[in-house]
């Protein structure tokens, strides 16, 4: 079986968005693939956290994957900063990778905006630790978003120039998975923008861990227009909070937005708002209450990320020790 990396930053408990572009996607790979799911906590320092919630957020996260159904028995479930072969390997990739490939990061550009010169030398290099959190594996498939195709590039890149400066063939080549009918989910008050847990209003987004009550308010809140819904797809142009909505049916629905026009095409939003509601309450809701059950016992957690990190250890260790022997470093 090909084996599959994919981290997420500890932001807490997530949202409908990543739920739809990442986590169920993370659930269903795992049947055909070995599978080493991680809590990047050392990423989440390229900006200033509280430690007391970063701590919080991590189990917050763990619990929402659990929840999700990712399958710690099977598979593997870890907090990133548990496991030093990470640190270890970024820094002999901050030494391969070269400053102009980081500068042709989008990400960097759009994090660090107009401020770049107060940016953190981390969040600069974070995609050198990046493609270490892959390569320690020596990882083939990633699952991402478009977004995170130059980091896997980059990540390549930084495979095959260490691979012929040492004249091996050691870290293999990653292939990018990209899964899902709506990787794009956007927020309930504005179509044009992404749905983020950082938007200071609740009522634009759905949380994992929001109740049946909580999911109706919020999407008969949500913004649309007057018009009914099309027919067709090409009647949702122009309308960015109609094909949101439709979006997410689909995607929720294991269909295409062709389907869900078909059988809903011509009602009004008041209607199709019923059914979606409906819909998300079905999905999600098992979901909330596995959460906060999950929540309750957080020295379960713990032990679960705990025994995760001894097992990615096992694989990581010896492909980390080969890649300093490789580079000169004595071992001790």
């Amino acid at each position: 079986m090909q084996r599959i990396f994919s981290g997420i930053q500890p932001s807490g408990i997530p949202q409908l968005g990543n739920y739809l572009g990442a986590l169920r996607n993370w659930v269903a790979l795992q049947d055909g693939h070995e599978c080493i799911y991680c809590v990047v906590d050392l990423h989440a320092l390229t900006q200033w956290q509280e430690p007391a919630q970063l701590r919080q957020a991590t189990r917050e996260m763990a619990a929402s994957l659990l929840a999700c159904g990712v399958d710690a028995r099977r598979h593997i479930l870890f907090q990133q900063s548990a496991v030093h072969a990470h640190v270890r390997l970024a820094w002999l990739f901050n030494c391969v990778a070269r400053m102009g490939w980081l500068n042709r990061m989008t990400q960097f550009k759009d994090k660090a905006g107009k401020d770049r010169e107060n940016a953190s030398t981390g969040l600069f290099v974070y995609p050198n630790l990046m493609a270490a959190d892959i390569l320690t594996y020596h990882a083939t498939r990633v699952p991402v978003g478009d977004d995170q195709r130059q980091h896997l590039e980059l990540a390549n890149d930084i495979a095959k120039k260490f691979n012929h400066d040492y004249g091996v063939e050691f870290f293999p080549l990653i292939e990018p998975v990209i899964l899902g009918v709506a990787a794009r989910v956007m927020s309930l008050r504005d179509g044009t923008k992404k749905m983020s847990k950082s938007d200071p209003s609740d009522q634009s987004r759905i949380n994992l861990t929001d109740d049946a009550d909580a999911i109706a308010l919020k999407i008969r809140r949500a913004r649309t227009d007057p018009e009914p819904l099309p027919s067709e797809p090409a009647g949702l142009e122009s309308r960015p909070e109609a094909r949101n909505l439709v979006g997410i049916f689909a995607a929720l629905a294991d269909t295409d937005v062709a389907g869900v026009l078909g059988e809903h095409g011509g009602k009004g939003f008041d209607r199709f708002k019923e059914v979606l509601t409906a819909l998300l309450v079905a999905k999600l809701t098992p979901i909330a209450e596995e959460t906060k059950r999950w929540l309750a016992d957080p020295a379960t957690i713990d032990a679960v990320l705990r025994e995760g990190a001894a097992r990615a250890r096992t694989i990581a260790d010896p492909i980390v020790d080969e890649a300093e022997r490789l580079v000169g470093l004595l071992q001790p």
